[in-house]
């Protein structure tokens, strides 16, 4: 199962994310929704970091995917996390059995 934990503070500013594991639907390589995730969230992290040039902590790892602001005064990095958590929602209820969503308070 994919694992997608967004984190956000107590005003309810989205901060960043962690997205982990695998749908399990096909093999390496051809599962759709393995593939439907994983170019969402690099979309959404090169989207962050290269085109809007905010300041993040990215780190990608052979199964998970890392990215925290450092800073955001336009809060255009919480906007572009919430189009990818919304996004991940949608493909949640494509994929329910693949697809885990939650948000944690940081």
């Amino acid at each position: 199962m994919i694992t997608a934990e967004f984190y956000r503070t107590s005003d309810n500013k989205l901060i960043g994310f962690s997205v982990s594991g695998h749908a399990g639907m096909a093999d390496f390589g051809q599962d759709i929704a393995c593939a439907s995730v994983s170019s969402a969230v690099m979309l959404t992290a090169n989207t962050i970091t290269e085109a809007f040039g905010i300041k993040a902590a990215a780190e990608a790892y052979e199964n998970e995917i890392l990215l925290k602001l450092k800073e955001d005064p336009r809060g255009e990095g919480d906007k572009l996390i919430l189009g990818l958590l919304t996004h991940l929602y949608m493909l949640k209820e494509e994929f329910p059995k693949a697809i885990n969503v939650k948000i944690t308070e940081k």
